[in-house]
C-alpha cells in the first residue's frame, strides 16, 4: 500500500489516504504521479498531494496531520515543539538546543531552556 497526504496552500498536511499499489503501476513500476492523479480524481483536481513513506524510506519522515512539506529539502517536517528547538538538517526533526540527559526521566522546560528531572 502507498500513503499519500494532501497539502494546503502553505504546504501543511491536512489529510492522508492509503492507495493500493495497483493504482501506481505503469509498465510494472510504481509511479508517484499516478498515485497523485488517483488522489485528485477522488478529492478534486485542484488539490495538492505528495507521497509519504510509512517506513521513512524517502522524504525523511512519515507525514502526519500538522506536518509540513518542504519542497527544497524534499522532506516532511513535524510541528516545532518549542520555539528554542532547531531543525536537524539530516533528519528534518526538531532537537532541543541542549542534548537530552542519558539517564533518568526529564521533560523540557522552555522557560529555562533546560531539561528538568521528573521525580516519581
Amino acid at each position: 500500500m502507498a500513503h499519500f497526504v494532501q497539502l494546503d496552500d502553505n504546504g501543511q498536511v491536512i489529510n492522508g489516504i492509503v492507495v493500493h499499489n495497483n493504482e501506481l503501476l505503469e509498465d510494472g513500476q510504481e509511479v508517484e504521479a499516478k498515485g497523485i492523479d488517483f488522489c485528485k480524481q477522488l478529492y478534486g483536481f485542484e488539490t495538492q498531494w505528495v507521497q509519504t513513506s510509512y517506513n521513512n524510506n524517502f522524504r525523511k519522515n512519515y507525514a502526519g496531520l500538522g506536518f509540513s512539506y518542504d519542497s527544497v529539502r524534499d522532506a516532511f517536517i513535524p510541528p516545532q515543539p518549542y520555539p528554542s528547538w532547531v531543525i536537524n538538517e539530516d533528519t528534518c526533526r526538531w532537537e532541543a538546543p541542549i542534548p537530552h540527559p542519558t539517564e533518568g526521566m526529564y521533560s523540557w522546560d522552555e522557560d529555562t531552556i533546560s531539561w528538568i528531572g521528573i521525580v516519581l
